[in-house]
């Protein structure tokens, strides 16, 4: 699973996937994201070649949180195609 990375163009990166891409919007306060770890884990393990899942902090993206209007945490938007 990809790790916390920063983002300079979310729009490209979804433009330039060939794969459909799970996007986790988390916080570093959110106990419920730790608990899905190992679940999103297996995942993608199991699903590594079907799909990319990346993880966001939502309050250091708070824009691109808002934007794709995020409010409870976790949340997890597929996108394919560039498109929710």
């Amino acid at each position: 699973m990809s790790t916390q990375q920063n983002y300079q163009n979310f729009d490209e990166l979804l433009s330039s996937s060939i794969l459909p891409l799970l996007v986790v919007f988390d916080a570093p306060w959110c106990g419920p994201c730790y608990v899905m770890d190992s679940i999103l884990e297996q995942v993608n393990n199991q699903m590594k070649e079907q799909m990319i899942i990346i993880r966001i902090d939502s309050e250091k993206y708070s824009r691109l949180a808002s934007k794709y209007q995020v409010h409870p945490l976790p949340t997890l938007l597929l996108f394919q195609n560039g498109q929710v």
